[in-house]
């Protein structure tokens, strides 16, 4: 394990560092937060840059610090700590680590090799733990991949991880895609498109999810662009009491998604 460095003072570069990196700043970098967190990323095989802990941080600290082959690591006062946390309650531990590799390269090489064929598509998603969350949803159900789009929230920013609670380090993620282009790789690729639309004649459990699809989101206030929905293949519904308007994203999403998945595990079953 490296040398622990002590760090005094607050104006240190390091963590001058660290809070640019917690804001986004950096683009090649990410800021970790969290036991859970970076033992996840340890888990993910994320290249952490270094470590800060927390003179008061919490006991299982420790055991992260040991399984980390992070470069440096620096003990900071509990008040030093502070000064870089996004938390109000932290666990005394972060890390500042490569951003994931992503892309669209990476979303082919887990969809041909994927026994679950359908990647998910996020239109303008500017809510990072709402994105976060249908991150989490997505890795449960076994999501090939997820591509987001232009003016969307940043997956890896520290609200987005702590939503996905690690999962952002596992699912493959194509960020900056523009909608029309989404559409054109999903045909090429042999994916069937399908939007979920509030007065779709067919609900999402009478759709084939055994065919390789790509499923289109929007977010929870403006949805997707009606002249785009016009150009997927299918358009289905979540059927709900007349007095509820819609479902939360991250709950939709996992509605459907695991009505896919419930469908390719049957027919596996089956044959």
């Amino acid at each position: 394990m490296p040398e622990i460095v002590q760090i005094t003072s607050r104006d240190n570069a390091r963590l001058k560092d660290a809070k640019r990196v917690r804001e986004g700043k950096v683009h090649d970098r990410i800021f970790i937060e969290g036991v859970r967190l970076v033992e996840e990323a340890v888990r993910s095989n994320v290249e952490l840059d270094c470590l800060f802990v927390s003179d008061e941080g919490d006991d299982r600290a420790s055991a992260v610090i040991e399984n980390a082959a992070a470069a440096d690591i620096y003990r900071l006062s509990n008040a030093g700590f502070k000064s870089i946390s996004d938390t109000v309650t932290s666990q005394g531990l972060a890390a500042i680590a490569r951003r994931p590799s992503s892309g669209q390269t990476r979303v082919e090489e887990r969809l041909a090799n994927s026994s679950s064929p359908v990647v998910v598509f996020l239109y303008e998603i500017n809510n990072p733990s709402n994105l976060g969350a249908v991150v989490r949803t997505a890795d449960a159900a076994g999501v090939a991949g997820l591509i987001l789009s232009s003016r969307s929230a940043d997956a890896f920013s520290p609200k987005a991880l702590r939503s996905s609670m690690g999962s952002g380090f596992r699912v493959p993620i194509w960020e900056d895609v523009n909608l029309n282009d989404a559409l054109k790789w999903a045909r090429s690729n042999d994916l069937k498109t399908v939007a979920t639309q509030a007065a779709a004649a067919t609900a999402y459990t009478e759709l084939d999810w055994t065919l390789p699809r790509m499923i289109l989101l929007g977010s929870e206030a403006h949805g997707l662009p009606s002249e785009e929905v016009k150009k997927v293949d299918d358009r289905i519904s979540i059927p709900m009491e007349s007095q509820v308007e819609s479902l939360n994203l991250a709950v939709a999403c996992g509605v459907v998604l695991f009505e896919a998945r419930r469908q390719r595990v049957a027919a596996q079953r089956m044959g």
